[in-house]
C-alpha cells in the first residue's frame, strides 16, 4: 500500500525502504497525462529504486495508475524481474535492466486506477483486431416461412422493384466525450489514445460513410462537437440534420439526419421529458420526432415518421422511464396521425436503457402493459433484484401531464354549465370527476401502434444473447430499431422471431455480436470501433 501511495503522489522508495524522494524531475512530471521519456533519463532519475512499483505491464494490467513499458518501444525480447515482495505472481519472469536498449522509451500515464481492483482476465487488454458484421437478408415468402440469408445467398425478391420505396436506417449511440470522461471507470480496459475525441470521431464518421444509411438516428451527440464537426461533416455527405439538446447541464442530445436525395422534411417535433410542473419528470432526457416525405416522382406515397430518443439510464427509476416513453409515443401519435384515422409508417430508434423481455420492452412490442404490483426497478430489466424497491404507483404520472393511459395527448374538455333551480351542472361535474378518478386508478397502459423490433436479440442457432453495448461493467442490449408492421401469429423460440407483414417490410439488418465476440477485440471502444455501442442498421421497403 505504501508503494501505491508513493506512486500516486509521484514519489519513489529506496531499495531499503527508508525515505521518499521524487522519482521524476519537476519538468517531466509537469508534462501531463501521456508522454514518453528516454530510458536513460528515467534511469538517472530513479535507478536503484523500486521502479517496479510504478510499472504497468501490457497484457497483464489493463489500466493502472502508474507508468508502463510498452513492448513496441523495445528492440529486444525481455522479461520483467521479481517486482514485488511476493515472488509468486512473477516467479517465471527473469529480467535485468541491462537487457533494455538505450534508445527504448517508457510510456508514462497519469491515469488513476479505481479502487475496485484489476479487471477480470476475460476483460484484460487483447491484441488489436477487427470484428466482422454481415448483412442478414430477410425474405418473407409467406407468414409460415422466413429465410435469413447471408451476403452470398441473397434472394432476388429482396431487390428493388417498381412501386416500392426502399430506404435504410441507422441508430447509433456515438458516446459523448463529456460522458466518457465523467464515467472513465467504464473504460479502464481501453488504451487511453483510443478514448480521445480526435481519434474517435474519424472512426465514427468512417462507419457512417461505409454503411451509407439514408436516415441516421444518433444519440449522445455533444453540442459543441455537433456544431463544429458532426453536422458539417454529415452535410458534406448529403444529409440534412436536425438536433435536440438535453435540457439540463449535460451538453449532449439526439440528432436525426436524412439524405436530401431520399426525403424532404415535413415537420420537426422535439420532445422535452423535463417538466418543471411535474415532480416525477425532473430528468433532462429528450426525444426528437420528424415527419419525412419520400422523394418519389409521379407517385403519391405516405409520409414516414422517424423518432429518436435516449431514455433515462437509472435502473431503479422505471416510473420515469415509462413516463418518458409515454410522452414520446404521444408525440409520435400526434405527428403520424393521418386524416383517415390511421397512422403513417413509423420507425422508432434509440437507446431505451432497457433489456429485451423487460416490461418496458414488452410494452413497446405488445402495445399493452398491466403494471399493477410491478417493482419500480423491474421495469427496464437492468436490476436483477427488486429487494427494497417500491411498487409503481397507480397512475404512474399525474393527470396534469396531459397524457392518457393510451399514450396520447388528452383534449381538455370543459363541460357547459347551465344554471337551473336543480343545478344539474353540479351533477354533471360530479359524474365527470367519477370518470376521471376511475381512469386514474387504471394500471393498464396501451398504445395504438403495431411495432416490431428489427433484431431478435438472440442467435437462433445457439440462443446466445446479442449485445449492442459493451464496456467494463456490462455487455447487454439496450439499443433498438422498432418499426410499424403487423405481428406474426404465435410465439417463436428466442432468435426465431422476425416481424413480417404490413406497414414497413424489413428487408435486411446488419448482424449483431455476442459479448465474447467483442472481448476478442478488447470490448468497446477499441481501435476500430470508437463508441461503447454498436451501430444498428436496417433496410426497409415501403409498399406504394
Amino acid at each position: 500500500m505504501e508503494a501505491w501511495r508513493c506512486v500516486r503522489r509521484g514519489y519513489g522508495r529506496c531499495v531499503v525502504g527508508r525515505g521518499r524522494y521524487p522519482m521524476l524531475p519537476h519538468h517531466q512530471k509537469s508534462l501531463g497525462r501521456d508522454w514518453t521519456t528516454p530510458w536513460e533519463n528515467l534511469q538517472r532519475c530513479c535507478w536503484n529504486r523500486h521502479i517496479s512499483s510504478c510499472m504497468r505491464w501490457p497484457g497483464h494490467y489493463s489500466r493502472a495508475p502508474y507508468p508502463y513499458f510498452s513492448s513496441r518501444h523495445f528492440s529486444l525480447n525481455w522479461r520483467p524481474s521479481y517486482l514485488f515482495e511476493s515472488r509468486t505472481q512473477f516467479q517465471y519472469w527473469n529480467w535485468r535492466p541491462d537487457n533494455l536498449s538505450q534508445t527504448s522509451l517508457i510510456h508514462l500515464s497519469s491515469y488513476i486506477m479505481n479502487s475496485e481492483g484489476d479487471e477480470p482476465s476475460s476483460k484484460r487488454r487483447k491484441h488489436q483486431g477487427t470484428i466482422t458484421r454481415h448483412w442478414e437478408y430477410i425474405c418473407n415468402h409467406n407468414k409460415e416461412k422466413t429465410k435469413i440469408l447471408g451476403d452470398n445467398d441473397v434472394d432476388s425478391k429482396c431487390e428493388d422493384s417498381e412501386n416500392k420505396f426502399d430506404f435504410s436506417v441507422m441508430s447509433y449511440n456515438i458516446l459523448s466525450q463529456d460522458l466518457l470522461e465523467d464515467n472513465s471507470h467504464l473504460y479502464r480496459h481501453c488504451r487511453r489514445p483510443v478514448l480521445h475525441w480526435s481519434f474517435r470521431f474519424p472512426n465514427i464518421l468512417k462507419e457512417i460513410k461505409h454503411f451509407d444509411a439514408d436516415v441516421l438516428c444518433l444519440q449522445e451527440v455533444q453540442e459543441d462537437h455537433y456544431g463544429t464537426e458532426i453536422r458539417p461533416s454529415l452535410e458534406s455527405l448529403g444529409y440534412h440534420c436536425e438536433y435536440k439538446m438535453r435540457t439540463g447541464r449535460k451538453p449532449d442530445g439526439c440528432a436525426i439526419c436524412f439524405k436530401h436525395s431520399k426525403f424532404s422534411l415535413l415537420s420537426v417535433n422535439p420532445v422535452e421529458f423535463y417538466r418543471p410542473d411535474v415532480p416525477l419528470l425532473d430528468r433532462d432526457n429528450v426525444g426528437l420526432v420528424l415527419l419525412l416525405q419520400p422523394r418519389i416522382p409521379s407517385t403519391a406515397s405516405p409520409a414516414i415518421c422517424v423518432a429518436n430518443t435516449h431514455l433515462l439510464y437509472n435502473p431503479r427509476r422505471g416510473d420515469i422511464k415509462l413516463t418518458q416513453l409515454a410522452m414520446l409515443l404521444a408525440e409520435i401519435s400526434s405527428v403520424a396521425h393521418q386524416k383517415d384515422g390511421s397512422f403513417c409508417p413509423i420507425v422508432m430508434c434509440g437507446d431505451f436503457n432497457s433489456v429485451p423481455g423487460s416490461p418496458l420492452y414488452s410494452f413497446i412490442k405488445e402495445g399493452k402493459l398491466n403494471y399493477e404490483g410491478l417493482a419500480i426497478g423491474k421495469v427496464s430489466g437492468q436490476e436483477q433484484s427488486s429487494r427494497g424497491q417500491r411498487i409503481l404507483s397507480i397512475p404512474i404520472w399525474p393527470p396534469n401531464l396531459g397524457i392518457s393511459q393510451n399514450c396520447v395527448y388528452e383534449v381538455q374538455q370543459v363541460p357547459k354549465v347551465e344554471k337551473t333551480d336543480s343545478d344539474p351542472a353540479q351533477t354533471q361535474l360530479d359524474k365527470t370527476e367519477v370518470l376521471v378518478t376511475a381512469e386514474k386508478l387504471s394500471s393498464n397502459l396501451q398504445h395504438h401502434f403495431s411495432l416490431s423490433s428489427v433484431y431478435s436479440h438472440y442467435f437462433p442457432d445457439t440462443g446466445i444473447p446479442e449485445v449492442t453495448t459493451c464496456h467494463s461493467r456490462s455487455a447487454i442490449t439496450v439499443d433498438y430499431i422498432f418499426y410499424s408492421a403487423e405481428k406474426e401469429g404465435g410465439a417463436g423460440q428466442p432468435g426465431a422471431e422476425v416481424a413480417l407483414v404490413g406497414g414497413l417490410k424489413l428487408l435486411a439488418r446488419l448482424s449483431l455480436l455476442t459479448e465474447q465476440d467483442l472481448w476478442t477485440v478488447n470490448g468497446l471502444p477499441n481501435e476500430n470501433n470508437s463508441s461503447d455501442h454498436l451501430p444498428l442498421l436496417a433496410k426497409f421497403r415501403l409498399e406504394l
